[in-house]
């Protein structure tokens, strides 16, 4: 590129300069993995040897997958569940955000579960269910005179790993919540409150609108962290009991890297599924953000 040519597209060049290095990491290590994973769900393959050409034959027979419709609607209730997650967090953040005495203490004990791993989180959250030693078990016993083992029942078991992963996700909205209030203009709140504004107006009128920016990454990592969902299943259930708990990240896993398959191909179409959904919830969400800021 000659200096000239430079000088000439500077303001409209430096920032694609600057874009490079991460635009070029995110092709690689994002964007090549999903088309290559477009790509293997149409093979049968076994990690190994030849690839097979199936075509669509993985996803038809993901139409007629009972463990994959018990897997889709795990994480549909994972979803909706874990959005409670944002309000939680918001709550707490602004009850944080008071200058009283002893609140970096409580501070530190709402952010304590956002800084271990969800590896450690199963586990306190396993023995919190275990039946004849943990809490909720013996609590739920000392009331009704009979206990319920969360984590061995059917029926409860999804429910009791979305409580588990809700404990860390809150503390992560918080976090980011925290942060947004820091950046609310204290010359609009001492306006509303000179024009009489309140309680839930003040909320509703003043901070929200200026939390916008918090309110949409917390609603993207929170979508993504329910449909994500995999760590806790393995630790806690391992997709038991009879695959009841199962979503579809475990699913996928199981179908394409555990001993029960070694189906790369039914594994990428599950993943292909997966990222679609999350891809119609965050893609539904930016053109609603995207509006309300055109329409201002």
């Amino acid at each position: 590129m000659s200096v000239s040519v430079w000088k000439a597209n500077q303001r409209r060049l430096a920032p694609w300069l600057f874009l490079a290095p991460g635009l070029l990491m995110f092709a690689i290590y994002v964007i090549i993995p999903i088309c290559q994973s477009m790509w293997i769900s149409f093979f049968d393959w076994d990690g190994l040897g030849e690839k097979q050409w199936i075509g669509t034959a993985n996803y038809v027979e993901l139409v007629d997958d009972d463990a994959f419709y018990t897997s889709l609607k795990n994480n549909v209730i994972w979803l909706v569940l874990y959005m409670l997650s944002v309000p939680a967090g918001l709550m707490i953040a602004i009850f944080l955000n008071q200058t009283i005495t002893g609140m970096r203490l409580y501070k530190s004990l709402f952010f304590f579960p956002f800084v271990i791993s969800q590896v450690v989180v199963g586990l306190i959250f396993s023995w919190f269910y275990a039946p004849g030693f943990g809490l909720l078990y013996n609590l739920i016993e000392l009331v009704t005179g009979t206990g319920v083992a969360v984590l061995a029942d059917d029926r409860y078991v999804t429910y009791g790993i979305i409580a588990a992963g809700l404990w860390p996700q809150i503390a992560y909205v918080m976090i980011l919540y925290l942060t947004g209030l820091n950046n609310v203009s204290p010359d609009q709140v001492e306006a509303a409150r000179l024009d009489g504004a309140k309680g839930w107006k003040m909320l509703w009128h003043v901070v929200l609108p200026q939390l916008r920016p918090a309110t949409f990454i917390a609603v993207v990592v929170t979508v993504i962290g329910a449909l994500r969902s995999f760590d806790l299943v393995s630790v806690m259930t391992d997709g038991g009991p009879y695959g009841s708990s199962r979503v579809l990240s475990f699913y996928m896993y199981e179908q394409a890297l555990s001993e029960y398959g070694y189906r790369m191909g039914y594994g990428a179409a599950i993943a292909v599924v997966l990222f679609a959904i999350m891809m119609v919830f965050i893609s539904g969400f930016i053109w609603k953000m995207w509006r309300d800021e055109t329409e201002r």
